[in-house]
């Protein structure tokens, strides 16, 4: 009897760990694709447009598949767009702020 409710107790505790897992997976990737937007925005700013076009390019054309990915509910691919977005968007900026220093 112990060792039927010990089996019932460990299938409940895997079933919501297993839950909780899938609910993490498919939410929508709110913060990565702020977070996205403002690295694009600030590199922008920097002046990516002049010093560091591929990268920013590169990055606002990641956004752009996140977002298209967040419309068909393709949430982790999404999330990886926007993270690398993010990413592209950071060497941008950091591109651009070297650029405008080594002009000074």
């Amino acid at each position: 009897m112990l060792a039927s409710r010990t089996t019932l107790f460990l299938r409940g505790a895997v079933l919501m760990v297993l839950l909780a897992l899938a609910a993490c997976q498919s939410s929508m990737p709110v913060q990565e694709m702020s977070d996205a937007r403002q690295a694009i925005s600030a590199a922008k700013e920097a002046g990516a447009e002049k010093y560091a076009a591929a990268d920013l390019g590169a990055a606002i054309h990641l956004l752009q598949s996140a977002e298209e990915n967040l419309k068909s509910h393709d949430y982790s691919i999404a999330r990886q767009d926007a993270v690398e977005a993010k990413t592209r968007a950071i060497d941008a900026l950091r591109r651009s702020e070297a650029s405008r220093d080594a002009e000074n």
